[in-house]
């Protein structure tokens, strides 16, 4: 199962399961103690994230350029690879999604943890669906 929450929420070791840190900047003070991974490739990036942050973008729009983030390929990377691309990660997706339908999965982030705008509720909604 997928959970979320935020990194200041109290651990439960049981209901947690395998505990992600899903943002670009682990936080200053952050124990590491308090997530199992820390998987930057999956936070929203920083100008994505000062664009909400500053009310420059609604929470829709916020939500659709996240997911674009999420699944755009690399042009860089992939210009090498011309067989197999990377289309962004959805490799990564899709092995957070298997491990969930084996165990609890809780994705964290430094918003409260009653914040609904938050782009780990996006993600938990991204993997409960069909990934590319």
């Amino acid at each position: 199962m997928i959970r979320t929450k935020s990194v200041y929420s109290h651990i439960d070791r049981k209901k947690d399961g395998l505990r992600i840190l899903a943002t670009r900047i682990r936080g200053r003070g952050l124990r590491k103690s308090q997530y199992h991974e820390w998987m930057a490739n999956l936070g929203p990036s920083e100008r994505l994230l000062n664009l909400m942050r500053f009310d420059k973008i609604t929470w829709a729009e916020y939500g659709r350029r996240y997911r674009r983030e999420l699944f755009g390929s690399s042009v860089a990377f992939d210009k090498f690879n011309k067989g197999i691309k990377n289309h962004g990660q959805k490799f990564t997706l899709r092995l957070l999604q298997q491990l969930g339908r084996r165990g609890n999965v809780t994705l964290m982030c430094h918003c409260d943890e009653d914040q609904e705008h938050c782009h780990r509720h996006l993600l938990a909604k991204i993997l409960a669906g069909k990934v590319g």
